[in-house]
């Protein structure tokens, strides 16, 4: 009767830890982190941009040194699921006149076919010009 009992608790019990050893069980959702950098924008980065242009094309930098105001850093993090993180930096420097002198990328960044869908112009055809009283037609 005690073996019996000692067996069914060791089933149980093997058997509810046997779920948690499968791994990629649990859905776990892409973790973007910082300025969300696209192959796209930066392509469009050119020296002898100002400040302005280059916060309304890449948003505001994360990172800023306080004591050295013409070096913006833009830092983008992407965890996809199980995957291992992919981690981008743009390090943009400035001349003392507010101008874009030079830029690096440590990384190239993909293009996905999202981005180049959702960057496309569409266009409607024109539609001709009908009179209020002509709506039949």
């Amino acid at each position: 009767m005690q073996i019996k009992s000692i067996m069914t608790a060791l089933i149980l019990a093997l058997s509810a830890t046997g779920c948690s050893t499968v791994s990629k069980v649990v859905y776990r959702i892409d973790v973007p982190q910082g300025n969300y950098l696209e192959a796209g924008t930066v392509s469009q980065l050119q020296a002898g941009m100002t400040r302005q242009q280059v916060q309304y094309l890449l948003g505001t930098p994360v990172l800023q040194n306080p004591f050295e105001q013409h070096t913006w850093y833009y830092v983008f993090l992407q965890q996809k699921g199980y995957e291992t993180p992919q981690q981008h930096m743009l390090v943009i420097n400035f001349n003392p006149q507010g101008l874009v002198s030079d830029f690096k990328l440590d990384k190239p960044l993909t293009e996905d076919e999202k981005q180049i869908i959702n960057n496309s112009i569409i266009s409607a055809p024109p539609q001709p010009a009908a009179s209020w009283w002509q709506f039949w037609k």
